[in-house]
């Protein structure tokens, strides 16, 4: 197709940004023809902002039924992004999803399952799969150069909020509204580049999370996470919103050396043989391997949102490969799962996850949280946007 009509669904903070780039023409390929939100000071936002040649819908119904579409972009609360991504699926309109996939796997399995049936192209927003320092991570730790992976370490506790902040919405930081906390509103990005760059899920995890611990919240707001993958490595993520100031340094250990990214740099203190066959061979007692320190050059710049949308672009019109299927959102989303879960029953967590298990835990918390939301109920679509 020469152009592709894109509708918003949830104009927030997110939608209204996807809506302002795409409504001044800075995607090649796509025209914003529609939004939809249930919040009358949004829409008014969008008539005022957007002008007349977008249309504007205050019910999901009414924008699958008269919209002038070819594709949606999901922004809506992180409950409604399965079902409201298998709707638009089965309407036959491509789409792409904000992250997080969603709150629990089962949902986002199932919407995963109608993608592949659908033949449409469905992508996730994983913004940060297009800035070049976690891309030339990945390419180091996929063609070998750092060897067998011994070790993950992600400490992000960058993420401070204050308590204002959790009040600014009702919806925030409750089971009901949200879902969850640090793990599924600011880690998304984190969870999937921990797996995308060193290319492991882990085979268990044992993850202890304090709820409330700095802030009036129901969720998590700090996390300590262990995890074992397949081939004996191990990891470690760190994760907070009560720590001021924070850090952000994530760590690959291997077989030639370690890949450490901090400060926007990604250095690789690189061994000049490998690790194991110097511990084999070697005679002199105290020693280790020879190490240079290598600072990475890094070309290009990180395109985040608008780089996630042209490339979902490209793919509905020239076939051209996601760099974020929507299908891999379900791997961090597993992976915070597991630490939830973790967290709730006290021990241990195998992978893939007993799906049931944690819909059922998840569902006591949601009972008792202090914001009832109808979506978690299965009674209507809440497609008002986040803020």
């Amino acid at each position: 197709m020469e152009n592709v009509k894109i509708g918003i669904i949830g104009i927030g903070n997110m939608g209204s940004s996807h809506a302002v780039y795409l409504n001044n023409g800075e995607v090649n390929g796509a025209i914003l023809t529609a939004v939809c939100d249930t919040n009358p000071e949004r829409l008014q936002w969008a008539k005022e902002a957007l002008g007349e040649n977008v249309q504007t819908f205050d019910n999901v119904e009414a924008f699958f039924e008269f919209a002038n579409i070819d594709a949606v972009i999901v922004a809506t609360p992180h409950y409604d992004h399965p079902p409201l991504a298998i709707k638009t699926l089965e309407k036959g309109l491509h789409v792409l999803v904000e992250k997080p996939a969603g709150v629990y796997t089962k949902n986002v399995r199932e919407m995963n399952e109608v993608a592949k049936k659908s033949g449409k192209v469905f992508g996730i927003m994983f913004n940060q799969r297009t800035n070049p320092l976690y891309q030339k991570l990945r390419e180091l730790v996929h063609n070998g150069e750092l060897g067998e992976i011994k070790r993950t370490n992600w400490i992000i506790t960058n993420w401070y909020r204050s308590q204002s902040y959790y009040d600014s919405g009702g919806w925030r930081a409750t089971w009901a509204g949200e879902g969850g906390g640090v793990l599924l509103n600011q880690d998304p990005h984190q969870l999937d580049l921990w797996q995308w760059t060193s290319g492991l899920m882990p085979k268990r995890v044992r993850a202890f999370c304090g709820f409330g611990k700095f802030h009036d919240i129901e969720v998590e707001d700090d996390v300590t996470a262990y995890v074992e993958y397949e081939n004996g490595a191990t990891g470690v993520f760190v994760t907070s919103t009560g720590d001021a100031p924070g850090t952000n340094r994530y760590e690959i250990s291997g077989d030639r050396g370690k890949l450490v990214v901090e400060d926007g740099k990604l250095t690789f203190w690189r061994l000049t043989q490998s690790e194991r066959q110097f511990n084999k061979e070697y005679k002199g007692g105290f020693g280790e391997p020879e190490c240079w320190k290598i600072d990475v050059p890094i070309h290009g710049e990180a395109t985040q949102h608008k780089g996630i949308t042209q490339n979902w672009v490209n793919s509905i019109r020239f076939g051209t490969e996601l760099l974020g299927p929507g299908e891999e959102g379900i791997k961090g989303l597993e992976i915070s799962n597991a630490m939830h879960l973790s967290a709730w029953t006290d021990d241990w967590v195998e992978l893939p996850i007993n799906e049931d298990l944690f819909y059922s835990k998840l569902q006591e918390r949601i009972k008792t949280s202090t914001y009832q939301k109808k979506t978690v109920a299965n009674k209507t679509l809440n497609v008002q946007g986040t803020h």
